[in-house]
């Protein structure tokens, strides 16, 4: 690999009753432009009890009451559904292909479960959580929600490949999504051997392999990696047939953010606040919940 790009491999992080493939934030690089923090989730497979002989070898996707500050959460998923309320009294069912985009601002709790209809049946999980920081001007705004079906999502095919732009700005197309600041995340897939290039996109770039390979200045980068350009990247992307990838970046901010928790924010104090605030139960409390996850230590 040249001396333009850095590949991270994923790294197995425990979030409870879940184990999770994490991509950023990762020592050498913390961000890729807005882009702050990086969960791949599964595939895993949830069996019920059905009887005595059968054993479940997951848990069902149960993540209670947390909060948020100063970032937007993006769930996309491939396989399976959640469950998402949050404390504006929003409940919507996530299902494949669909965005879940909820900007957090000064502050909101949300929890995300499996649906009560799949919780005594078979399925797999699989997709990605994502935290998008929010520009330092809108770092304390009013939290909001929106959601997104697939088919609102523009989709086109190029090349050999099939492209959808689930947020942000790329190839003269744009998202519903209602982002915060100059971004891109694209899903693509290789129908076959195929060639590719960030030069038309902006900023920071980003590739994640879900599936299949590719070739970078000729070092192959496997699925479960992630790539990142480094700016002025100019090498010419070989990917595989049957390929499935995920590409995301856009314009860096100029200010460091700082992330304890579930928390993101350009002040240390900002951080500070939140936790004494989730510690005295000052967040607004989610319609149809109970039960809390506790500030870590």
């Amino acid at each position: 690999m040249s001396n333009k790009s850095l590949i991270i491999e994923e790294r197995a992080r425990d979030i409870g009753d879940f184990l999770v493939g994490r991509l950023l934030p990762f020592r050498k690089k913390r961000m890729v432009g807005p882009f702050i923090f990086i969960d791949h989730m599964g595939p895993s497979e949830f069996i019920d009890h059905m009887g005595p002989s059968e054993v479940s070898p997951e848990k069902p996707f149960d993540v209670g009451p947390h909060p948020h500050i100063g970032l937007s959460t993006l769930t996309y998923l491939f396989s399976g559904e959640i469950f998402h309320r949050d404390g504006l009294g929003t409940e919507q069912r996530i299902v494949p292909g669909a965005v879940n985009w909820m900007s957090a601002g000064k502050g909101i709790a949300h929890s995300e479960r499996t649906p009560e209809d799949l919780s005594h049946s078979k399925y797999t999980l699989h997709g990605y959580q994502i935290w998008v920081a929010l520009p330092k001007e809108l770092e304390d705004m009013e939290p909001a929600f929106y959601h997104a079906r697939e088919e609102d999502l523009p989709s086109w095919k190029k090349g050999g490949l099939e492209y959808i732009l689930v947020a942000g700005k790329a190839y003269n197309k744009t998202s519903p999504i209602p982002v915060h600041s100059e971004l891109y995340m694209l899903n693509v897939k290789s129908v076959k051997a195929a060639r590719w290039t960030p030069d038309e996109l902006y900023g920071e770039t980003a590739i994640c392999v879900v599936k299949g390979e590719l070739k970078a200045c000729g070092e192959t980068v496997k699925q479960g990696s992630l790539l990142v350009a480094k700016p002025g990247e100019t090498c010419e992307i070989e990917i595989a047939p049957q390929s499935h990838l995920l590409i995301f970046g856009g314009e860096p901010f100029p200010e460091k953010r700082h992330i304890f928790w579930n928390f993101v924010s350009s002040s240390k104090e900002t951080i500070e606040r939140a936790k004494e605030n989730w510690k005295n139960h000052k967040f607004e409390e989610i319609p149809g919940e109970s039960g809390r996850i506790e500030l870590p230590g």
